[in-house]
């Protein structure tokens, strides 16, 4: 039996994104496939539903993305200060250094046969378990500091943490073929020395039952048998999603189709410039805000939804992509999107071009017959990759880093 130590920032029911889910649908392909896991996380949170591997607290602080301080923030996340039970101040550097103190005492009475440590957060952790205990480390990168930062440089400290994770890992995992270019081109890492592994979407994924009670819904669905059509999309509002290029298309489809009801699900520090560049537009009233969602009312959005678009500048996968899939939307893929390489159905655009955005949308508005293709064309691509494919191919990635090290 494989022993893997995985050293993560979230898991549901606990996270602010995919990331988490992500871990936790990879962990549970493992464990059928006889894997043991530990799973670290840096904070105390009740995990009910997990009961296929040890979910273990590195501190004693609530569960991080309450206070912004997730995986997906950039610029000023180093910065952030976040409180604890004690009534004192801490930053997330706080965090990570007692995160990696919480590891080093682990494995001085547990030795596992491999360290997974997923994205930047976590690689100094994973670092010390290769330096001072000789494990095999396998570095998993579901973004880059490229990504998060649309592409601009970001966060200098994070990139360092990010090269020197790269740079000492035995082997790494990326979730794209996009994403490994950008770790060879930018951190000039040897392609052979990185695996492209996709996400899957969990089998146990539920479909929405379609029970529409928040008022925000019920609307919605008035729109929809009134003839609009709704278009979603989901995420953080961060510079990284293009979010403002989307609102831009919005802007131009609708002076072609007024029955056109853009939903943004999500939050972030781009909020505020979203809601007055719709106004500056004057699509305000064709245009929804929800909030930051999860669960069952993530999944009504979903299935109320046509049509999903995933705008980002830069996605090294994109998950919410397959989950909307799930839900029979049709789908609008940015061609710098890691998931469009598996979902080939997908209509697809340069993330800067607004105007073919628009006319794509358009496109799937006008013609049924089309909007009926994309749905099955898109729905028999997604079933072909499943998490325990994923596992299996993580499995020989550990392999490949034992037999390195003579274990």
């Amino acid at each position: 039996m494989m022993k893997i130590l995985m050293l993560g920032w979230e898991l549901p029911p606990h996270n602010s994104g995919g990331l988490g889910v992500a871990c936790l649908n990879m962990a549970r392909a493992l464990s059928r496939q006889g894997a043991r896991i530990d799973f670290v996380v840096p904070y105390e949170a009740e995990h009910p539903e997990i009961d296929f591997m040890n979910v273990i607290s590195a501190t004693h602080l609530d569960p991080i993305y309450r206070y912004g301080g997730g995986a997906y923030e950039t610029m000023q996340l180093l910065e952030k200060i976040i409180p604890t039970h004690e009534h004192r101040m801490i930053s997330i550097r706080d965090v990570q250094k007692s995160y990696c103190e919480f590891v080093d005492k682990y494995l001085m009475e547990y030795k596992p046969d491999v360290v997974h440590a997923h994205d930047w957060l976590t690689y100094e952790a994973g670092i010390l378990a290769k330096k001072n205990y000789g494990i095999p480390l396998v570095a998993h990168v579901h973004a880059t500091e490229f990504d998060r930062a649309g592409m601009h440089y970001g966060n200098p400290l994070i990139h360092e943490i990010e090269y020197e994770g790269l740079m000492l890992a035995d082997k790494i995992i990326a979730v794209s073929e996009a994403t490994k270019r950008i770790i060879h081109e930018k951190y000039y890492i040897p392609l052979n020395k990185i695996d492209v592994i996709y996400n899957s979407l969990d089998e146990n994924y539920e479909k929405s039952d379609y029970h529409f009670k928040d008022q925000t819904y019920g609307f919605l669905l008035r729109q929809k048998q009134e003839g609009c059509t709704i278009i979603s999309t989901v995420g953080r509002f961060t510079v990284q999603k293009g979010l403002q290029n989307l609102m831009r298309a919005a802007a131009l489809a609708i002076t072609k189709n007024p029955k056109l009801i853009f939903v943004f699900a999500g939050d972030g520090e781009e909020r505020n410039s979203l809601i007055e560049l719709a106004a500056d537009l004057g699509i305000s009233k064709n245009v929804i805000f929800t909030g930051f969602i999860r669960g069952k009312r993530l999944r009504d959005i979903y299935s109320i939804s046509d049509i999903f678009v995933m705008s980002s500048v830069s996605e090294p996968f994109g998950l919410t992509a397959l989950e909307a899939a799930h839900h029979g939307d049709a789908l609008i893929l940015t061609k710098q999107s890691g998931v469009s390489e598996v979902i080939w159905s997908a209509m697809t655009y340069d993330f800067w071009d607004t105007k073919k955005l628009a006319d794509e949308i358009l496109a799937i508005v006008d013609n049924p017959a089309l909007k009926d293709s994309l749905q099955k064309n898109i729905k028999n691509e997604y079933h072909k990759i499943s998490w325990d494919e994923v596992a299996k191919k993580c499995l020989k990635v550990y392999n490949k880093t034992m037999k390195h090290k003579g274990f």
